[in-house]
């Protein structure tokens, strides 16, 4: 009997060892050069120790191998390469989207019908419904009737700091940045005016605030089960979104579509505009409830993408003082042409802003990766010179690094500088094809994208106008991107002096 037992445990302890070796050496035996794998964790054992940041995890493995078109590794369980050729982004992103069509569903319906239903998440005919009608919403000529209401808000910004200078010595941008865009979210979807710059016990503006917080220690833990356990955390029904906030954002969805029901309301915003588009579609099967999570897609992916970017534009001008002068006589050119006014053409002809917006976006996009998912045994070319032709088998996971590409000093020297130049007429045409993807690429990029860049024009073509933008004493110089967020979010304050303009 011992012996017997001796035996089983042998087996059993090779059986284990073989397929830890096998997840080990998964992509070694394929030819294709790999980070790091750590049984269970994959090739996050330094994110998950916090050692590094998002961002710097995936630099790390994106130098593994400087020759290589992409690099192995392990979505914790799961075979994943991480891809370095802008040609073979360019395959998985559109010539070969039916192979490539979804992202990787961290989380399902059933333990999170608002965030496993956002249209992030959604796979085949339903995303495709709902891209339809939520694209037809976010049209240039649709950004232009809202226009209007971003520069009502942005200049009530503006007038509010010039009346109170005591908060310009020394405020903190994120939080105000954040505020505002709260407040274009609430004008631009709901149609409401909340005023939370002024008022800061706003009520809108705190349950956004907790809707979209995924930066603490109970969302990173939750996080990380849903990519690494995910039956154990669809067992015990972990949702990432609070319920509490899902309540407040639907009975304000129904509030709002009753008043519009019963006053006949026709307002120029995202919930008018998504009704509609339905009521273009004979067919369409889009519910309350679909709408209320779509809407929640714009606010969970606008808000924090837009009040982002508006800080690091903020800051790299702050700090960048020659950049700030030149945009500056742009804008006040703009202002003499326009009778003090920038319409929305002229907004989108203003090439330098582009450009520094561009160059924002180039060094911090908004989220530092995205991802696909493999739907059928594809053929790869080598990884390597000489090496072999490697076959993906389904369900590998698919990473395009797009922060550490728009960093590489190979498609964009001296990438730690922020030079707007490299987005002039002539120089941005010299732009290798998918080396520049902020918001990712093919039928699955972020259709809020023309939404974020025009607020953020906005606001800042405004405070531009009125203030200059100066570092002060508490200024974190460089920045320090947070740990715990699968975004690029500046660590701590953001404090900046703004000292209005004599005109």
């Amino acid at each position: 009997m011992e012996i017997t037992g001796l035996i089983l445990g042998v087996i059993v302890f090779g059986v284990i060892a073989c397929r830890l070796l096998s997840v080990i050496y998964y992509w070694r035996n394929k030819g294709v050069p790999s980070a790091r794998i750590v049984p269970f964790f994959g090739s996050y054992s330094s994110l998950l120790a916090k050692r590094l940041t998002f961002s710097g995890f995936q630099q790390h493995i994106y130098r593994t191998n400087e020759a290589a078109k992409y690099i192995g590794m392990m979505d914790f369980r799961t075979p994943a390469i991480l891809v370095k050729d802008p040609e073979l982004i360019k395959q998985f992103a559109v010539k070969d989207f039916d192979a490539f069509p979804d992202h990787k569903r961290m989380i399902g319906a059933s333990a999170d019908s608002l965030f496993g239903n956002m249209l992030f998440f959604l796979t085949g005919e339903r995303w495709k419904q709902l891209r339809v009608a939520i694209s037809s919403t976010l049209t240039p000529s649709n950004m232009k009737i809202m226009w209007h209401s971003v520069s009502e808000i942005s200049a009530d910004l503006s007038t509010y700091l010039k009346q109170h200078p005591e908060h310009t010595k020394s405020i903190e941008m994120k939080d105000a940045f954040r505020r505002i865009t709260a407040e274009t979210i609430a004008t631009m979807i709901f149609g409401m005016k909340i005023d939370c710059v002024k008022n800061e016990r706003n009520k809108f503006y705190e349950w956004i605030l907790t809707a979209t917080k995924i930066d603490s220690t109970l969302a990173y833990m939750k996080y990380t089960l849903y990519r690494g356990l995910p039956p154990i955390a669809k067992l015990f029904r972990l949702s990432i979104i609070s319920e509490k906030s899902v309540k407040f954002f639907r009975n304000l969805l129904v509030n709002n579509l009753n008043k519009r029901k019963n006053s006949q309301l026709d307002k120029p915003d995202f919930v008018q505009l998504f009704l509609a588009a339905r009521a273009k579609r004979v067919d369409s099967k889009i519910s309350v409830d679909d709408l209320m999570i779509q809407l929640y897609n714009l606010v969970f992916g606008g808000f924090d993408t837009s009040s982002t970017l508006m800080c690091y534009v903020a800051y790299e001008l702050a700090v960048n003082p020659n950049i700030q002068s030149r945009l500056r006589l742009e804008i006040d050119q703009c202002l003499r042409d326009g009778n003090g006014v920038i319409s929305y053409e002229s907004l989108t002809s203003l090439k330098y802003l582009d450009a520094v917006v561009c160059e924002t976006l180039r060094k911090y996009p908004p989220l530092p990766w995205t991802d696909r998912i493999c739907r059928k045994t594809y053929e790869l070319p080598e990884a390597v010179p000489g090496g072999p032709p490697v076959t993906l088998e389904p369900n590998t996971v698919i990473f395009f690094p797009i922060y550490a590409i728009q960093n590489d000093p190979k498609h964009f020297p001296n990438p730690e500088i922020f030079d707007p130049e490299r987005f002039s007429d002539e120089n941005k045409a010299k732009i290798l094809p998918y080396t520049y993807i902020p918001f990712g690429a093919g039928p699955r990029m972020c259709l809020g994208q023309r939404y974020a860049v025009m607020v953020t024009k906005v606001i800042l073509a405004d405070l531009i106008a009125k203030f200059v933008l100066k570092p002060t004493s508490m200024t974190p110089v460089p920045l320090k991107f947070a740990q715990r967020t699968p975004g690029l979010t500046i660590e701590g304050d953001l404090c900046l002096e703004l000292t209005p303009r004599e005109h």
